[in-house]
């Protein structure tokens, strides 16, 4: 049976830690954050949490059941951050794009974390505003109930799996992922005419352009399919 978690104005009253460090929810988020981006997921363990914490691993568990209810904290953390500051124009194409953007640097600012929590629902407080304010957007720009939640879908799961394969990029070791990206060099733009005349044709657009994230260009996609669809609508014309 899982432990209760103590509500937050308890927690708040507790002592702090051996070196005087009072803990909260938001602080643990923090620190796993730093953790996984120093040692990636498998470095982050409850033990090597409350080491780094200066407190028994167990004080984790009054303010999260277990370390897969701190994964879907950290990526709720993840959205809030892409959320602080994000203010909607009336634009619905605009303000789609924008926050799209936000999304996507803020998982790719944290490569590990985005790896780990990136396919994950977490049903916290900032995931739920930005869907509230993916949804309203949509339907205030005059989309209907059904388009406004496929156009939502394909928004959000585009925006979280380009994060996850940028992510991917950025987690691997610097040899390895400088080792890849020279491949369009040394390898593609080598290629003959003769065998290969497209990539040989391309090549040069190539070397530059993969290095580079496809997430912008995929997200104006998307919306100009949405705005196409928004536009061809009956009393659209």
């Amino acid at each position: 049976m899982p432990k209760p978690v103590v509500p937050e104005e308890k927690r708040r009253r507790r002592r702090p830690t051996r070196s005087g460090t009072v803990l909260s929810e938001r602080l643990i988020v923090e620190t796993a954050l730093r953790m996984l981006r120093e040692h990636g997921s498998a470095g982050l363990t409850a033990r090597r949490l409350g080491l780094a914490l200066d407190c028994d691993p167990s004080t984790l568990y009054r303010y999260f059941r277990g370390m897969d209810e701190l994964t879907l904290a950290i990526g709720d953390a993840l959205i809030g951050r892409a959320l602080r500051g994000w203010r909607r124009t009336g634009q619905w194409r605009a303000d789609l794009r924008a926050l799209g953007l936000r999304i996507h640097a803020a998982y790719v600012a944290h490569p590990q974390a985005a790896l780990l929590t990136a396919n994950r629902v977490t049903g916290r407080a900032h995931e739920l505003a930005a869907d509230e304010a993916v949804l309203d957007i949509l339907r205030t720009a005059g989309f209907p109930l059904a388009d406004t939640v496929r156009v939502y879908q394909a928004f959000i799961d585009q925006t979280l799996a380009f994060a996850a394969l940028d992510a991917a990029s950025l987690a691997l070791p610097s040899d390895s992922l400088r080792a890849d990206e020279a491949k369009w060099s040394s390898t593609y733009a080598r290629l003959p005419a003769a065998t290969h005349p497209r990539i040989a044709e391309a090549a040069p657009l190539l070397a530059t352009r993969m290095l580079t994230s496809a997430y912008p260009t995929a997200l104006d996609m998307l919306l100009d399919s949405a705005a196409h669809q928004l536009s061809a609508r009956p009393e659209a014309g």
